[in-house]
């Protein structure tokens, strides 16, 4: 009898997946399920910390500590806080990492008696403005020009990419938790321009080095406020408005209205300089978010969403730009967007 082809078999034979593939697709799709509830659980455990500002004013709370402490007096700064080495330095403090019961804080020292006015308005915003988004005040001790606040050991935010870089650090560098820290950092510039104080300008932020330097990188990956010694306020209805500093300002980093509007022909005069409101520091904001977001995978998807807000903080006309309030809005939109995406596509993979 004449055998037939066995096509059919032939085919099913072909269209069969190998086991060791399907095992591999397993693997990667528990991989990236895995990996999406392990950034999830990775965000909220570590901004889980406690808030300075559930504290009564006048008292903090770091660390493990389970109870509010008074602000530490000139008599506990000079008794308990054992200085041991220089950290920091700017023109008004000099920063020493010292020790207060075991535990590491940081120690201000006023640099030269000329900036004394500086000093005690930084000390000033620093007591006004307590909350999560500002470096814990911890004491203060104006007879010897000295301020204690939370030892953030990662630095200023300036050393972000060296720390992510890291490899203990390297599972967090991923562009959710990137984009997270532009919302920390339009979260500060929101909280000052609406503080309780009033409206505040965030002066110290003519570059982008130096602006950086003006926040701390928290070891649960958040933002704080840390140099506040140059924040004057704005009052719109008083018409009061700011000047950032008495010489010149060039490049494109600061807004136009910064910049000496008169032309080369009339040499730079400060009395005759305009003064600006808040929106200067909504400029500055897609600056230091393309920082933050860094060059890992997905920070261009991310770019790619915000380039409408972005391009409307850089509007010549400052009364046209939003408010940092709107600028948060659209950041969280965009993450809650793109994470429901990237979850969606993982199911459809399943």
């Amino acid at each position: 009898m004449e055998e037939k082809p066995q096509e059919s078999k032939k085919g099913a034979t072909h269209r069969e997946v190998p086991p060791a593939v399907v095992l591999l697709l397993g693997m990667a799709l528990m991989n990236a399920l895995l990996y999406l509830c392990l950034d999830q659980f990775f965000i909220s455990r570590l901004r889980s910390t406690v808030d300075p500002s559930h504290c009564p004013f006048g008292s903090f709370r770091i660390g493990q500590m389970k109870n509010c402490s008074p602000w530490l007096s000139c008599e506990e700064l000079r008794t308990e806080v054992r200085q041991l080495k220089r950290v920091g330095e700017g023109a008004v403090k000099r920063v020493f990492l010292s020790e207060w019961k075991e535990r590491k804080v940081a120690l201000s020292r006023l640099t030269s008696l000329e900036m004394k006015d500086d000093f005690l308005h930084g000390l000033q915003m620093l007591k006004s403005l307590q909350s999560k988004h500002v470096v814990t005040l911890l004491g203060y001790c104006e007879d010897d020009n000295t301020i204690l606040t939370e030892y953030h050991p990662l630095g200023s935010l300036s050393n972000l990419e060296e720390t992510l870089n890291l490899s203990k650090y390297q599972h967090v560098n991923t562009w959710q938790n990137r984009l997270q820290l532009a919302m920390d950092y339009v979260g500060i510039i929101n909280y000052l321009h609406n503080s309780p104080l009033g409206t505040l300008v965030m002066c110290d932020s003519n570059d982008l080095p130096k602006t950086l330097s003006q926040y701390l990188l928290t070891s649960n990956f958040s933002i704080v406020a840390n140099d506040l010694d140059a924040l004057p306020l704005v009052n719109h209805s008083s018409r009061t408005f700011v000047k950032c500093g008495h010489r010149e300002l060039h490049g494109d980093f600061v807004a136009p209205e910064q910049l000496w509007p008169y032309g080369e022909d009339l040499p730079f005069h400060d009395d005759l300089m305009p003064s600006y409101d808040e929106k200067i520091d909504i400029w500055k904001i897609p600056d230091v978010s393309s920082f933050l977001l860094g060059h890992v995978e997905g920070s261009d998807m991310v770019r790619f969403h915000l380039f409408e807000i972005h391009k409307a903080c850089k509007s010549k006309t400052s009364a046209e730009r939003p408010t940092a309030q709107d600028v948060l809005d659209i950041y969280q939109k965009v993450l809650n967007l793109l994470r429901d995406t990237v979850t969606t596509q993982t199911r459809e993979m399943l």
